[in-house]
């Protein structure tokens, strides 16, 4: 799940969550499954082979331990031992499924009841305990097999445990992920087991009571991260099935929240079926959204206009994905990035355009420039962000930070032409520091193979002339400079073309594409990353790079990305490449 571990929570919930546990552990044990829903969550059987290999990797670290207890190794860090004790990894050990991948599935479980089951232990938070007791229920025809009356019992009495803390606690986690996992868990153990029946009213309403207060008409979550979108629709569509499954009625606000997510979804996703990486989310896992989709039932195409402040463009086999709208600010901006007039752009089942992303994984430095405007395929001005981040006041760590000050007015225009289908779009973000208003005009034509767009910088106001002269005053008249950047897929290969006045890049499917732009801006290749969620370190890429200055109140530039050579037929890109985590 794409979230940090501890970043939440200050000393005082802490304290009272690890109170909770340590009572619930006194909880009358549950002794059987009232109902088993089915196990729903999908593992990757690559990752399972890792585990069994005894290379954990975690948080974007990777420990070698190979014939030794998870819980005998050392966390790296928070995030590491959230993932451990959230149990995910049980779902790629059940997509194995063989003697030696149930043994170890055991092992580690019995482990950790012996540990940390009592109420010890940092996985006793409402969140990660609701991710842990999904999976438990999910997979308990797995671990149950084969087992002795003593362990069933231990099993048992842990899931009751566990059960009666989501019960006293999940309602108080933070709102959004962390409480749909808590809510849903506890909706799970208390339809599933033996005697938790009574949790199940108070779960149910106050699961449905978050759907009526954070899923918008627009079937958006107020942190606009895609891939958090989607964990919250698997957990709403896990939970509705329990729920019906048994025998009881979900509330309304559940059913519609499902209704409005899923068409949402549908626009968030490019032509490879992956989802657009933005505040925070990546790709999504292989599998999860399709299979969420079909299992929701929900049939409603892609929405028109804007999805949760995303725009969609498409056309043959290209989509470009826009962020039009501000970024979150506040309490929810703890992974938002400064992105708006962004884009992606996918062709077929290749992403080619793309944002840097989340770099959360690979430590703080990372994960703050992932935010910043100049790791977006968008027109950055003077090297500064379109928002910028904050500490919250008497915090030093940097996971703490937050976007302030960022574009308040985000203009959306749509017009469809016989020629292809536009989207104008501008933001404030630069108008407080030099006065000038970023707009951007993008057009796919109507066989996906070729997207024109213009960037203005464009001084509106009288005052804005003014603050637009002071800035210019500050380069001593050499006008302040602009960079529209276009980070590169790393299977995209690149090169400077027709005497550095073109670049094209070769997509692996085949495809060549070329961008050009008009007279007055030069084109370099610079260095650029990919970073990506399950890998050790940031993927080197390139970067194409538009740079000039701003002279005059209104600057335009103008550029063209066209398709030159198409994929052959013979050749059709029907699959992508093994991914390798490791490089």
């Amino acid at each position: 799940m794409p979230k940090a571990f501890s970043d939440q929570r200050a000393a005082g919930p802490r304290l009272i969550d690890r109170l909770h546990a340590r009572l619930a552990a006194h909880a009358r044990p549950a002794t059987a499954f009232v109902q088993q829903p089915e196990p729903r969550t999908v593992g990757a059987f690559t990752r399972g082979r890792q585990l069994l290999a005894g290379n954990l990797l975690f948080g974007g670290h990777l420990v070698e331990a190979p014939e030794t207890l998870l819980w005998d190794v050392t966390a790296p860090d928070p995030v590491f031992a959230a993932e451990c004790h959230g149990f995910g990894w049980l779902d790629d050990l059940a997509a194995i499924g063989d003697a030696a991948a149930r043994e170890t599935a055991q092992a580690w479980l019995w482990a950790w009841i012996d540990r940390f089951g009592k109420g010890r232990g940092p996985g006793w938070t409402p969140d990660l305990t609701g991710r842990r007791v999904i999976r438990w229920i999910h997979h308990a025809v797995f671990l149950l097999r084969g087992v002795t009356p003593e362990q069933s019992r231990a099993y048992f009495a842990a899931l009751a445990a566990q059960t009666l803390f989501l019960a006293r606690r999940g309602a108080r986690a933070a709102p959004g992920l962390p409480r749909f996992e808590a809510l849903t868990g506890l909706v799970y153990a208390s339809l599933a087991l033996e005697g938790m029946e009574d949790h199940a009213t108070g779960a149910i309403a106050g699961l449905g009571a978050d759907c009526a207060r954070l899923i918008d008409e627009q079937g958006g979550i107020p942190t606009r991260n895609p891939e958090e979108l989607l964990e919250v629709f698997t957990l709403l569509s896990w939970a509705l099935a329990a729920i019906e499954e048994s025998g009881r009625r979900p509330d309304a606000a559940h059913r519609t929240a499902i209704e409005r997510i899923a068409p949402t979804l549908r626009s968030l996703r490019h032509a490879d079926g992956g989802l657009a990486r933005f505040h925070g989310g990546g790709r999504g896992l292989e599998g999860r959204l399709d299979q969420a989709l079909a299992a929701s039932g929900v049939r409603r195409k892609r929405r028109e206009g804007l999805a949760m402040g995303f725009a969609r463009l498409a056309a043959g086999r290209t989509t470009v994905i826009i962020d039009a709208a501000p970024p979150p600010k506040g309490a929810l901006a703890g992974q938002a990035h400064a992105s708006s007039t962004a884009f992606e752009l996918t062709s077929g089942r290749r992403p080619f355009i793309v944002s840097c992303g989340s770099g959360v994984s690979f430590g703080a430095k990372w994960r703050r420039a992932g935010r910043a405007t100049p790791s977006h395929s968008t027109l950055c001005l003077d090297g500064t962000s379109s928002a910028r981040l904050t500490k919250s006041k008497g915090k030093r760590n940097d996971r703490t930070e937050r976007l302030d000050a960022g574009p308040a007015r985000v203009p959306v225009q749509f017009d469809r032409r016989a020629e292809g289908h536009r989207i104008e779009i501008g933001h404030d973000g630069y108008v407080s520091g030099y006065g000038l208003t970023h707009a951007r005009s993008l057009m796919l034509s109507l066989d996906g193979r070729a997207l024109e767009g213009e960037e203005y910088l464009v001084a509106l106001e009288r005052s804005d002339k003014k603050t637009f002269d002071a800035a210019l005053d500050r380069t001593r008249l050499a006008g302040v400079p602009f960079r529209v950047h276009f980070h590169l897929h790393p299977d995209v290969d690149v090169a400077l073309d027709m005497g550095g006045t073109a670049v094209s890049m070769a997509l692996r499917s085949g495809e060549i594409w070329v961008l050009r732009s008009e007279m007055g801006t030069e084109i370099t290749l610079e260095p650029s990353v990919y970073l990506e969620k399950g890998r050790l370190r940031p993927r080197a890429t390139k970067q194409v790079v538009l740079s000039g200055r701003a002279m005059e109140y209104a600057t335009r530039i103008r550029w063209s990305l066209a398709k030159a050579q198409d994929t052959a037929i013979a050749v059709r890109d029907l699959s992508r490449d093994e991914v390798d985590v490791t490089s």
